[in-house]
């Protein structure tokens, strides 16, 4: 095992070789290595097909988050009794697209009767060599965000109904979105760590790197790309509970310059469903991933460095 839990990594990764009956290859041939990993949830949207669809990029990011490739997907589902089959088939035919989308297969799956959630465990490979586990940031390394940021404020709004569906749909085509471009990206530019924004925020997903890599990150707030409507949203208090309990959880490990807005700061905590890849790169190799990404369409932002470490994981300036 070369990635467990102990490094609160997106997925786990392990080794084949001889032992587990794979050859070993020539003198200088990648390796290959397993990426695991699974994700369900509630619905994060009115809209069964898309709820099915974000579930399924959400967790498939994991894997590019990692620096691998998905091959293989189990269904995880949980629904009431008595749940609409128009839905059901609905879920699961936006998550079976976007499994398909991303190059891997469905081989099964479990369901079971009880409140709705769903998701999928989702297997890849990566080359161990080339792989960005959360432990490798060092200090001088650029940081990138290739999604912009308040997800979970777009979609707690929607849920109180304070915006409707044509307000909420261009959220939901970036929660729909693969990160399978900024993994490629990343990969072809050779960045040393990454981790995807998805439930512990952009503070508790970078924390997490900061932590691992022995290392701080300095995330300059006033780069920070944030998705339209989402901060006026945020700052009428339309955030997810996540907002609340990062700032609380992570209170001692984060240090937060004074007079930045309640609003953005409450964004920075939230959860996000989805979000992009958070890229460590040395400064030297910057200019690849900036080329990298362009070429495919995607944000180029820089939202801070790594530091060597000051006493917290997080610093907001």
């Amino acid at each position: 095992m070369l990635v467990g839990p102990q490094s609160f990594d997106d997925a786990g990764v392990f080794v084949l070789g001889p032992s587990e009956g794979v050859p070993a290859g020539a003198p200088g041939s990648p390796r290959v290595a397993l990426v695991q990993t699974l994700d369900f949830f509630p619905p994060v949207v009115d809209h069964p097909y898309w709820y099915g669809a974000i579930a399924a990029a959400n967790s498939l990011s994991d894997v590019y988050a990692m620096g691998g490739r998905p091959l293989t997907a189990l269904t995880l589902a949980s629904l009431p009794k008595g749940f609409p089959p128009e839905w059901t088939a609905e879920i699961f035919r936006g998550g079976f697209e976007k499994i398909a989308e991303a190059g891997a297969v469905v081989v099964g799956g479990h369901t079971v009767e009880s409140d709705i959630q769903f998701g999928f465990s989702v297997t890849g490979v990566v080359d161990p060599e080339r792989m960005t586990a959360n432990s490798g940031a060092r200090a001088g390394d650029l940081v990138y965000l290739t999604k912009p940021l308040g997800m979970g404020s777009m979609t707690t709004a929607a849920k109180k109904r304070v915006i409707d569906w044509p307000t909420i749909e261009p959220a939901v085509m970036q929660m729909a979105t693969l990160n399978a471009k900024a993994a490629q990206a990343m990969s072809a530019a050779g960045a040393r760590a990454a981790t995807d924004v998805t439930g512990f925020g952009l503070v508790g997903h970078g924390r997490n790197v900061a932590k691992a890599s022995g290392v701080t990150l300095r995330i300059e707030v006033a780069r920070l790309p944030i998705f339209p409507g989402a901060l006026e949203l945020s700052s009428a208090g339309h955030c997810s509970g996540g907002a609340k309990r990062g700032r609380i959880g992570l209170a001692d490990e984060v240090r937060i310059r004074p007079g930045i807005a309640e609003g953005l700061l409450n964004i920075v905590f939230d959860a996000e469903t989805s979000g992009g890849l958070l890229i460590a790169i040395p400064k030297a190799r910057a200019p690849i991933l900036e080329r990298e990404l362009s070429a495919r369409g995607l944000p180029v932002v820089c939202i801070g460095a790594f530091a060597a470490a000051t006493g917290v994981h997080v610093e907001l300036v």
